[in-house]
């Protein structure tokens, strides 16, 4: 579709703005493959890429509504793309300063980190902030964080779209995070250490 059909573009645009779930899948598929290759060349790192991209059509699909059909699509998804990269940059300026201090932290503790993610209290803490999750947040939750699958393996098991898992999945992973940022700080380097497992 990127290089010809442009008349059946427009129309898969035009259901996406009506809310139609079906074409806003189609266009993922059509698009993913080239922006998440663009994004990759720029951030340099896969999970960053696939975390971006994400969010980009995650984004595209809560703002469906507003979308012009009769403008470019594929420029329009390149330059949702670009604002995405140019946050993710900005924002990783803003924290590299508190990333270092981490990387540090856990480099020092490095030797001990087998040790940390035994402790009873580290588990617990995942598992009663995993538990607390709804009922879909969770399933999602495991099955793309802690499984590894994919959003499109997921959407065709629980039989839901590709935005409801990532919507659903975001909210999910920050709940998460938050329960475990709570705690004090050996429970938070805790956080740091299995939070990236889970993530990858």
């Amino acid at each position: 579709m990127e290089n010809g059909n442009n008349q059946e573009e427009k129309s898969l645009v035009r259901q996406l703005k009506d809310g139609d779930e079906q074409a806003f899948t189609a266009l993922y598929q059509a698009y993913s493959p080239s922006l998440y290759r663009n994004i990759l060349k720029l951030v340099k790192a896969e999970e960053t890429a696939l975390d971006i991209l994400q969010e980009l059509f995650i984004k595209i699909w809560n703002n469906h509504a507003s979308i012009d059909p009769e403008k470019d699509f594929r420029a329009y998804l390149f330059s949702i793309t670009y604002n995405q990269v140019r946050d993710f940059f900005r924002k990783a300026a803003r924290d590299r300063r508190l990333e270092e201090q981490l990387v540090a932290l856990t480099t020092e503790c490095y030797e001990h980190i087998e040790q940390l993610l035994q402790r009873k209290e580290t588990a617990a803490i995942l598992d009663q902030a995993i538990g607390a999750l709804p009922v879909q947040q969770r399933r999602i939750f495991i099955l793309c964080r802690v499984e590894g699958r994919s959003y499109e393996e997921v959407a065709s098991m629980l039989q839901l779209s590709i935005a409801t898992i990532g919507n659903q999945l975001s909210k999910a992973t920050k709940t998460v995070r938050n329960q475990l940022s709570a705690r004090d700080l050996s429970f938070l380097l805790a956080s740091v250490i299995v939070g990236s497992a889970l993530l990858n």
